[in-house]
């Protein structure tokens, strides 16, 4: 089993710097127990190339003079903390400089790779080469010396490459160096070339260690690489670009896939990577951390230590605070299994792109609106889930069509948008409307036919729109159009033309237990996030699911809300968040009061009567009522994270 409080320790250091002058066991265990650390990844190779321990395969860092990873290593043993070993793969520095016949060559002009080399950052080296033999010397020697807990390789992923010997074996093998579509095909043979000798490298001489190559992102659908990990670590640094929605859509996919461990890897920092200096609230890590226990993952925080090689007590504490909780929630946590009743097919694992907005809004609305949901690729047993999502994006493949028509067959709720269930210009599913092509309008208008907020008001959809016409179904919301699209001749106003009342049309419908949007709803809620396309969502969602709904709960929209199970112990956890964001700088969403919240209702599908519900990890027992097969209690207090047991 994974630990679940564990450490990112980054150190990458040039080799002007003095290293590990200052550093100590002790104080290097001090740091850890302060930090209620029970894993902490540590260094071999870092992306300037340098080695921190001796080595014949590499280079020790020309300002070390002792075996810092070595002494690492025996610190952690001493206290019971395990200590993968980090080896940067994809980056190298010091070898990039010397060798430029391992370079990966990113763009096939040449003035345009100038650029990149003359760049300030790392620079990748090409797999296809040399290097990678250089690179599994390092991991072997690593494996014999060290016998290590695991491995974490990093900067890695398929990537296109236009040096010489890239191209002649793409030649060689009948590929067209012209072809976008062959060139990525060779990036995947190459990447599988990485995955088989790396992974070889560290099985010629340990059949448990765990392995993990990190690319920053898990592809959704992508079995070559989900299938080279021994677990997965999802990094996501909230205030480093990736946002807080970031994490909970990508542990929405991993923990749909069977015996995979994962960790939520956030850090330390104000922003990302690389920060000397940086630290976040401790408000922050405790939410992001707690948000990772709630999402059926593990913990992991990112830190990077001073070249000096002291620890710095300040992060420690901070961590500590964030650790200190999930140690005491530990036993709640172990084998716990996240309950859902809506699946999403992701559209990133339909189209092979990263971060597709259908997948965003979709991830957005459904956090926002309290639904328990996994994100699914078509492999998945569609069956187990009471609802599927098929979210703007089209399905071309036969078999996930198949799929879907069966999962519909068999009674499945299946809400539909965009061109998500268009296949040879028609509905592959019964909606009771004909589909008559895309709308050339842009943007558009929606009428609800139900109250929302604003009233049944015209509600501008900047988004792509279909025309249908509805024939056996109820329709639920109408498509306006506006008097014209603009254009340098023909506009009005400062943005778009008003709506046309004088004509309406079918917009968004239901037949039975299949639904239809006619709006790009979800992508359009990634890009702009107006209310009106989170409440036509919502209005039909909550009007198919009726009182089919696991968990009900009264929280806003920052709240967020996930149900595990603990099958030997006979229990279900409720898990309650939320955390007050602001933005500061220019784009930065960070946490720092605690805005707790008061006395939030909940609702609870449960097959009989539980014995008792109480918080966790206190243990206070809180009253409750049990009937038609639904518990419900009042949480007195949520203050960022509060779990409640159902036994």
């Amino acid at each position: 089993m994974l630990r679940k409080r564990q450490v990112h320790l980054d150190f990458h250091t040039n080799g002007t710097l003095p290293v590990g002058k200052d550093f100590s066991k002790e104080q290097f265990q001090a740091a850890l127990k302060a930090g209620h650390v029970d894993s902490i990844t540590v260094f071999s190779k870092c992306h300037h190339g340098w080695s921190y321990h001796p080595t014949e395969a590499n280079e020790m860092h020309p300002c070390l003079d002792f075996d810092l990873l070595g002494a690492q290593l025996e610190a952690c043993k001493e206290i019971n903390v395990k200590a993968p070993v980090y080896i940067s793969a994809g980056f190298d520095e010091k070898e990039y400089l010397k060798r430029p016949e391992w370079h990966c060559i990113v763009d096939p002009d040449k003035e345009g790779q100038k650029e990149y080399e003359n760049e300030v950052h790392f620079h990748l080296l090409c797999f296809n080469t040399g290097y990678l033999d250089f690179l599994c010397a390092q991991i072997e020697e690593v494996m014999v010396k060290y016998n290590p807990c695991g491995i974490f390789l990093d900067i890695i992923s398929p990537k296109v490459c236009y040096c010489e010997k890239c191209l002649a074996d793409m030649k060689a093998l009948g590929l067209d160096t012209e072809s976008e579509k062959d060139r990525e095909k060779f990036s995947h043979i190459v990447f599988d070339k990485y995955v088989k000798a790396t992974n070889a490298a560290v099985r010629k001489h340990s059949d448990t260690a765990t392995i993990f190559h990190n690319s920053g992102h898990i592809f959704k659908g992508n079995y070559n690489f989900i299938n080279a990990n021994t677990h997965l670590e999802l990094e996501s640094l909230p205030t480093g670009g990736w946002g807080y929605d970031h994490f909970p859509l990508s542990a929405a996919y991993v923990r749909t896939l069977k015996n995979t461990e994962f960790l939520g890897m956030t850090g330390k920092f104000h922003r990302s990577w690389g920060e000397f200096g940086g630290f976040k609230h401790p408000n922050a890590l405790i939410y992001e951390t707690s948000l990772s226990i709630a999402n059926g993952a593990g913990c992991s925080i990112g830190d990077q230590m001073h070249p000096l090689g002291e620890m710095n007590m300040s992060t420690y504490s901070l961590i500590g605070k964030a650790y200190a909780l999930v140690e005491e929630k530990e036993p709640w946590i172990n084998g716990a299994v996240n309950v859902a009743d809506i699946a999403v097919l992701s559209a990133e694992a339909t189209t092979g792109d990263r971060d597709v907005k259908a997948d965003v809004g979709a991830n957005r609305m459904l956090l926002e609106e309290k639904y328990l949901y996994n994100f699914v690729d078509s492999t998945a047993d569609f069956s187990q889930y009471k609802m599927l999502i098929v979210p703007d994006i089209a399905i071309t493949d036969d078999e996930t069509i198949r799929k879907i028509q069966a999962f519909a067959d068999n009674g499945g709720k299946v809400i539909a948008t965009g061109e998500s269930i268009i296949k040879d210009g028609r509905f592959f599913l019964d909606t009771g409307a004909e589909f008559l092509g895309k709308n050339e309008f842009d943007p558009t208008y929606f009428v609800p036919c139900f109250d929302t907020v604003n009233g049944t008001t015209q509600y501008v959809m900047r988004c792509n729109s279909y025309k249908i016409e509805a024939t056996d179904c109820e329709t639920v919301a109408l498509r306006q159009n506006p008097y014209f699209n603009r254009t340098l001749e023909h506009f009005c106003s400062h943005a778009h033309a008003p709506n046309n009342p004088d004509e309406s049309f079918a917009g968004a419908v239901i037949k039975g237990n299949i639904a239809y949007i006619s709006w790009d709803i979800f992508t359009a809620y990634a890009e702009h996030g107006h209310l009106c396309f989170k409440e036509l969502f919502s209005f039909i969602a909550d009007k198919m699911m009726a009182d089919e709904k696991t968990v009900s709960v009264t929280m806003p929209d920052r709240g967020v809300v996930t149900l595990t199970m603990q099958e030997k112990e006979s229990r279900s956890i409720l898990h309650l968040l939320f955390a007050h964001t602001t933005v500061r700088g220019e784009d930065t969403e960070v946490i720092e009061d605690t805005v707790p919240l008061y006395n939030v209702e909940c609702a609870v599908k449960c097959t009989e009567k539980p014995v008792k519900v109480y918080l966790a990890p206190s243990g206070e027992e809180i009253p409750f009522t049990f009937d038609n097969g639904e518990v419900k209690f009042t949480v007195p207090k949520v203050d960022i994270h509060q779990m409640v047991v159902i036994e």
